[in-house]
């Protein structure tokens, strides 16, 4: 106590706040409706995709980019030669989902002529989140062997974070792969992972402050000359919009193009159907159409 005023709880390092509600200002399953709905809905749509794309002999399943058991990326391919290679990171706050839940969001994309890799990878609590980037970064080195051209990478909400931790200066990406880079856009990212460290679901993240910052995009400065944007629902969670607009802020100062849409009526979970559609915005966004 200080003067009256009890002095302030540090919780990993951090200043707790005795009324902010964190686990409310990350929970997207209770701030939109009928959320348990989308991942059996996705999953669905994934499936009725998967079976077409097999039919068409468009899609290479399971490809291994490491040892790890989850460490498998599917390919989708185009009717004609690839323009380029677009690599979708799947959310979940790194603790659930995998790729099957999501092959229906390389509609938009090969109906534009490029390839489209989505990877599964080793979860929390079986693997950090700085062991997480390293698995992306092989998963865009794996899929960007087996195509060529440009690369355009978009990530949701923790695979947002994972897309834009790809574009600092210290991506595990290699110089060759850097310089193959076209667009990056972090949807609905966590490009912040400070205010993680007051969450129930940080027990299994396991990150301590120092992590924290090793890991957030807004504390590191971006590879020069990229390209991103970042894009977050208008309808999202206000801390959501906040790590968006963070991001692009942030960078901004530095030599990178970078800008921030916020799409109006869409939430944490419809954002993604954008992907789905050749000509949404969003699309045209990520492939510099």
């Amino acid at each position: 106590m200080r003067n009256g005023v009890a002095a302030p709880v540090l919780q990993n390092g951090m200043v707790k706040s005795g009324t902010r509600n964190w686990e409310q200002a990350y929970s997207n399953v209770k701030h939109v409706v009928d959320s348990a709905s989308y991942p059996p809905l996705w999953h669905q749509k994934s499936s009725r995709f998967r079976e077409e794309l097999q039919a068409q002999n468009r899609l290479t399943a399971d490809v291994r980019y490491g040892s790890a058991e989850r460490n498998l990326l599917d390919l989708v391919l185009p009717q004609d030669q690839p323009r380029g290679l677009m690599v979708f990171v799947h959310g979940g706050y790194w603790l659930r989902f995998d790729k099957s839940y999501f092959t229906h969001l390389a509609q938009g994309a090969v109906a534009h002529g490029f390839a489209v890799a989505i990877p599964s990878y080793t979860l929390c609590p079986q693997a950090s989140i700085p062991q997480i980037t390293s698995e992306i970064a092989m998963a865009i080195i794996q899929a960007a062997s087996m195509v060529e051209g440009p690369l355009h990478l978009a990530g949701h909400s923790a695979g947002g974070h994972l897309v834009a931790r790809m574009a600092t200066t210290t991506t595990p990406l290699n110089r060759s792969l850097q310089q193959r880079l076209r667009k990056i856009v972090p949807i609905s990212a966590v490009t912040d992972l400070r205010p993680l460290l007051n969450l129930e679901m940080n027990k299994d993240f396991r990150l301590d402050l120092e992590q924290a910052r090793l890991e957030s995009p807004v504390l590191q400065e971006p590879l020069a000359g990229t390209d991103i944007t970042t894009w977050v629902g208008a309808e999202e969670l206000p801390e959501f919009v906040r790590q968006s607009q963070a991001l692009a802020n942030l960078w901004s100062g530095f030599d990178v193009r970078i800008d921030q849409v916020e799409e109006p009526d869409r939430h944490h979970m419809n954002i993604l159907d954008g992907l789905e559609q050749a000509d949404h915005p969003l699309m045209r966004k990520l492939l510099c159409l």
